[in-house]
């Protein structure tokens, strides 16, 4: 009975995958997921697992803070972007070259444009101070990288599953 239950539960779950990506594909090219990290191995692992999953069209990559916080809020070679047009999601390493990670969290939860953009904290500190610190400013959640191939796997999946389809964010 858990087996065909099993089954029957994964069914659904490819079914709402594939509504959810057509949808999807219909909507504005507009930037979906900002993906903040500057280690080469994890942004082309989290690419992959977020494009063969079919969670989102369009993401775009910031390798530091300071490109980060050029692109989210269009300054420097973004300027000819609009800050209307900015992510849906941020996953965000704390661990940056040039401004660290939660200098641009406190920047995007500080401004009033930017503040309701939910802000994932995907990171490999393990830190107290770092997961206080990150929830003081206003972090939407704090998930530490899994070292294990088959649990980083699934925590992006699930990650691009919860905010981009599940979470219902307000309409302005």
């Amino acid at each position: 009975m858990e087996d065909v239950f099993g089954q029957k539960q994964k069914s659904i779950a490819v079914q709402l995958s594939t509504f959810f990506c057509e949808a999807i594909l219909m909507t504005d090219s507009a930037v979906e997921i900002l993906l903040i990290e500057d280690n080469p191995c994890d942004v082309e692992l989290t690419l992959h697992l977020l494009k063969s999953s079919h969670l989102t069209n369009h993401i775009e990559v910031a390798r530091d803070g300071a490109q980060a916080l050029d692109f989210i809020f269009c300054t420097g070679s973004y300027a000819h972007c609009s800050i209307d047009n900015g992510p849906r999601v941020i996953l965000l390493d704390l661990k940056l070259p040039k401004v660290d990670g939660l200098e641009v969290l406190q920047k995007i939860k500080s401004d009033p444009r930017t503040r309701m953009i939910p802000v994932v904290v995907l990171t490999s500190s393990r830190e107290e101070r770092d997961i206080v610190e990150s929830y003081q400013l206003g972090v939407n959640s704090y998930i530490v990288k899994p070292v294990n191939f088959e649990q980083f796997t699934e925590a992006v999946r699930q990650i691009g599953l919860y905010w981009r389809l599940l979470n219902q964010p307000p309409v302005s």
